[in-house]
């Protein structure tokens, strides 16, 4: 019988394979679906204080931003 997890959000349970589940040290976070998980996330960036998320947001939008320019000069005509 495949593991089966419940939803922080909405308290479905899923099979392992279907949904989000994440491990953050000691916890498990499973979600039912990304509408979930979003919900979940939106809570808890709203609910961090600024000063203590901000400095991380910035490093990790810098990191998508480079890994996309660089996807778009990879993707660029070469003459």
């Amino acid at each position: 019988m495949s593991a089966r997890y419940r939803c922080v959000v909405c308290g479905r349970v899923f099979p392992k394979g279907q949904g989000i589940v994440l491990s953050y040290g000691d916890l498990t976070l499973s979600f039912h679906s990304s509408r979930c998980a979003s919900r979940f996330f939106k809570s808890l960036v709203e609910r961090v204080p600024q000063e203590e998320l901000k400095g991380y947001v910035k490093k990790i939008m810098e990191e998508y931003e480079e890994a996309l320019s660089q996807r778009e000069r990879a993707r660029a005509k070469k003459i």
